[in-house]
């Protein structure tokens, strides 16, 4: 009995000496990281608003680092094709991925069986920042408020046509929570990008349009077309005049965001060398200007801020896929 006592208490030892040089391996690894170049994923397509915010952390990440940060596009299955690419990566840290809100609001509700929970499974890395949706007409609707477009709706039953991004996206369902709470009926159209939605509300094709700021930045400052309400807390810094959605609906806010990930089991020194980083990044006030440019606005937070900000956001949305479920599947 004793001799077995002795075995079990040795395996004992081994397995916390084992540990140990494991979580020692770990952190030698986190001080020389990154060793090479590093990827970031992103689900989006070049040229989308995400997809430029992203280049611009890379190309700071870059300095940062000393190594070439380099942004891969995969898009496609609203995610599934990007997931499951970094899902597959070797966790060390030199493959990364930005996710748009969709992947954690969407994604679980539209393919339930999806093998893979980018909250659930994903090392989380940081919060990036805000992509505050925009609702836009065209100047010819003859409307300068988000009420008045409401009411034009509803003497219009049926006839007014709003691009709203690809099935499922924040976009999407910014359009729905908008027809829900108001009862207007408008019919929402999808794009894959925001450039060819803009050229149809400019045409007249589409009389509004949401999307984010970024994407409606250039012809809102140019007259072009109408902005009536951004759909933040509060109004934007930079573009004041504009009236939030909640001063017309009480407790309607609809943002897009992007929050940077690492695959399943990232060892937890190397998680939190690139948090600190990318925390270091985002503090810097020339990417400050640069992303408020772009229309991304940068909030920090600390991990567990944005594990319980993503649970959030779930609950939040989650009413509202359920009222569109039969449509978004």
């Amino acid at each position: 009995m004793q001799g077995r006592n002795d075995t079990i208490s040795r395996r004992a030892v081994l397995a916390g000496a084992s540990g140990a040089l494991v979580t020692l391996a770990s952190g030698a690894h986190a001080q020389s990281f990154p060793s090479g170049p590093v990827k970031i994923v992103m689900q989006v397509g070049p040229g989308s608003s995400p997809d430029i915010a992203g280049r611009v952390l890379a190309e700071k990440l870059t300095k940062i680092w000393g190594h070439q940060v380099l942004v891969i596009n995969q898009p496609g299955g609203a995610g599934a094709v990007a997931i499951k690419a970094v899902s597959a990566a070797v966790p060390d840290g030199h493959t990364l991925y930005l996710s748009v809100a969709t992947n954690f609001i969407a994604l679980p509700e539209l393919q339930q069986n999806f093998p893979v929970d980018v909250l659930r499974d994903f090392v989380p890395i940081g919060y990036v920042g805000d992509h505050p949706m925009l609702i836009a007409v065209n100047n010819n609707l003859g409307v300068s408020t988000l009420a008045e477009f409401i009411s034009l709706a509803k003497k219009r039953k049926g006839e007014l046509v709003i691009a709203a991004g690809n099935r499922g996206s924040i976009l999407h369902l910014t359009g729905e929570w908008l027809r829900a709470v108001t009862g207007i009926d408008v019919t929402l159209v999808h794009y894959q990008g925001a450039a060819q939605a803009v050229t149809d509300i400019l045409g007249g094709r589409v009389h509004g349009m949401i999307d984010a700021v970024a994407a409606m930045r250039g012809t809102i400052e140019g007259g072009q077309i109408k902005p009536l309400a951004v759909a933040t807390k509060q109004r934007l810094h930079n573009f004041p005049n504009i009236p939030t959605v909640a001063e017309t609906i009480p407790g309607f806010e609809a943002v897009g965001w992007l929050a940077l990930m690492a695959p399943p089991k990232t060892p937890a020194p190397i998680a939190k060398k690139i948090s600190d980083d990318l925390r270091t990044a985002l503090s810097d006030p020339e990417l400050h200007k640069r992303f408020d440019e772009l229309g991304t606005y940068i909030h920090l937070m600390t991990v567990d801020e944005l594990t319980a900000f993503i649970r959030d956001q779930v609950q939040t949305w989650r009413p509202i896929i359920a009222e569109t479920a039969k449509t978004l599947r």
